[in-house]
């Protein structure tokens, strides 16, 4: 991601990409094709980007990536379908469901490497509400979105709720070193 913000139109542009992707999806027909002489260059670069689905106010899926392999615009597609079929906690969204459905797009910075001492260090070097954290642990991996600072403001919990994610104990991240990266997001949603 580059420094520059997205323009109020290219989120426009991505929401609608968006939106349309998870309709032709969920009704089980192919998605449009993407006019690429059409977009903004912009998203035309790579771009990294988790989408969240939500209704009534409850998560409904959240997929992403966190490092950019193609175009902004294919990854904002792509993310939105995965959200609303292949996220694992949640069985598909229905046709009936999509009205209510409210879309949100998290574009990512690149990952950049905590380095720490001791758990305490880390805790001291967090930035809640600011920085999306990524743990690694071997092969396993789990990131939280900054967003996930509003439901656990304290960096402890924060910690110990995304050692769980990973498939971890709780407390791994004061047991022995992990892998730390941090990154930020623009957020928008419809």
């Amino acid at each position: 991601m580059t420094d520059e913000r997205l323009s109020e139109e290219e989120k426009r542009i991505l929401l609608r990409l968006a939106r349309e992707a998870i309709e032709a999806a969920v009704n089980r027909r192919p998605l449009p094709p993407l006019n690429w002489e059409a977009l903004p260059p912009r998203l035309r670069e790579p771009g990294a980007t988790f989408v969240t689905l939500t209704r009534r106010g409850q998560l409904r899926g959240c997929i992403g990536a966190l490092e950019a392999y193609q175009p902004l615009a294919e990854d904002v597609r792509e993310h939105a379908v995965a959200a609303a079929l292949e996220d694992y906690r949640f069985p598909p969204v229905r046709p009936e469901e999509l009205p209510e459905l409210k879309i949100e797009i998290s574009y990512l910075t690149p990952l950049q490497p905590l380095e720490y001492e001791t758990p305490e260090d880390l805790l001291r070097k967090l930035r809640p509400g600011v920085d999306g954290v990524v743990i690694r642990d071997g092969f396993r991996r789990a990131t939280f979105l900054p967003q996930v600072w509003e439901k656990l403001p304290d960096p402890a919990r924060f910690l110990d709720n995304l050692c769980m994610k990973m498939g971890a104990p709780r407390n791994l991240w004061r047991t022995k070193p992990l892998g730390v990266f941090t990154y930020q997001v623009e957020e928008f949603h419809e």
